[in-house]
This record gives structure tokens, C-alpha cells and sequence, in this order.
């Protein structure tokens, strides 16, 4: 018995984005390694590649990741 069903078709109204071939689909068509999603619509699954860089940057420029003296996250000081 398999452990995880493979879902044929997504839900209506699922979007994804996929990376390999950089068009939003509705519902999964390319295997999950390859794809951003789910998002409510397919104008957030448009946005993706922005809203993921937007978050790189906030994640990136958050002190709590930048607090050693070595550039690396973790104590204070090193």
C-alpha cells in the first residue's frame, strides 16, 4: 500500500508556479521540486518569482540573522 496517494488534477482554484517552464498552472501539473504554490489565485501564482525575492530580501537584511561578528546567524559576538 502506498504510503502517499499521487494526485492526478489539483483543486479548483489551487495555482502554481512552475519553475521549470516559468508558467502558473491550476492545479499541480509538474512534480512539487519544480513548482512554487499553492496560492489563492493566479494572479499571486504570477507574482511568484517577486513575492520569493522580496522575501530572500527581508530574510537577508533581518538582524536577528546577522548578529555575529563572523557573518554567521547564532550568538552574539564570536
Amino acid at each position: 500500500m502506498a504510503l502517499f496517494k499521487k494526485r492526478a488534477a489539483g483543486k479548483p482554484g489551487e495555482w502554481f508556479y512552475c519553475l521549470e517552464h516559468k508558467k502558473v498552472e491550476e492545479g499541480p501539473e509538474c512534480p512539487a521540486k519544480d513548482r512554487f504554490g499553492p496560492y489563492p489565485t493566479r494572479q499571486e501564482a504570477q507574482r511568484a518569482m517577486e513575492t520569493a525575492a522580496e522575501r530572500n530580501l527581508q530574510w537577508e537584511t533581518d538582524p536577528k540573522w546577522h548578529d555575529r561578528n563572523d557573518g554567521r546567524p547564532g550568538e552574539e559576538g564570536a
